[in-house]
């Protein structure tokens, strides 16, 4: 047997909360201004009957254009871009190459029409790659508005020449109309190991996600401020939930392509 003494997993689990917990601060303290923003440019939305596009183009930022479609407790007028390309289902290096490739992320916001009246929330955990780059930047194109949602320090501190980026060398921040900083560092895992070279848990899903909500939240509150109620999905695993969502759906069902 190793006479090495034994990992403290416990401990390295209180780490782990308490980075989460750190970062979530950070969000709610430094970006409240930012947050608050996009939240009246969404209500603005809303209040007009306007959809509110959705993307995560990269494999685990896709996890956060979920996290707000079709959700308890999220807004009806979100429509999620889930293209297939980048989706970790379809091969995890398969997606990795596919966010990599100059002109891919044009062709996903072509293919949906977007248009000047149109707002699109582009939520990326690096702010970097090539697929979420053209992405904005077809969208700018065609006039839509652009939130972006990614970590402003890791893309700064991600070498020029790495390989994930845009041919333009452009970070996320640098090309949409309001940036949401989640403040993810690099490399995104946070725990360190004894004896073990790399760190381990990442923090992005949890950053992306609770930006989001954080935004629907506030979306909400200036909605009821301006005596709107906005359609909001129950779920349909609780009570009345299937005939709650039901008085909604065919208002949704031919607007939002993935419904």
């Amino acid at each position: 047997m190793s006479d090495q003494p034994k990992i403290n997993a416990d401990a390295l689990c209180e780490d782990y909360f308490s980075a989460i917990q750190d970062l979530m601060r950070r969000i709610l303290d430094e970006e409240s201004g930012a947050l608050d923003k996009a939240a009246e440019m969404l209500a603005d939305q809303i209040a007009a009957d306007r959809l509110v596009h959705v993307f995560g183009p990269g494999g685990h930022s896709n996890l956060a254009t979920q996290e707000v479609f079709f959700r308890a407790g999220g807004l009806m007028h979100i429509s999620a871009i889930l293209d297939e390309g980048t989706m970790l289902a379809n091969g995890a290096l398969r997606s990795m190459a596919i966010e990599r490739t100059p002109g891919y992320g044009k062709v996903v916001i072509a293919n949906r029409g977007l248009g000047d009246t149109d707002l699109l929330v582009l939520v990326n955990a690096y702010g970097i790659n090539a697929a979420l780059i053209d992405s904005a930047l077809e969208a700018r194109s065609r006039g839509c508005t652009i939130i972006g949602i990614s970590s402003a320090g890791h893309a700064a501190n991600t070498a020029p020449d790495h390989p994930a980026r845009h041919p333009t060398k452009q970070n996320l921040q640098d090309v949409v109309d309001l940036h949401i900083d989640t403040k993810v560092p690099i490399g995104d895992a946070v725990v360190a190991v004894p004896g073990i070279g790399e760190k381990i848990a990442a923090v992005s899903t949890f950053a992306n996600a609770f930006t989001l909500n954080c935004l629907v939240i506030r979306v909400v509150a200036k909605l009821k401020d301006r005596g709107i109620d906005p359609p909001i999905w129950r779920s349909g695993n609780a009570p009345g939930g299937d005939a709650a969502n039901a008085r909604f759906i065919d208002k949704f069902r031919h607007r939002v392509p993935t419904l």
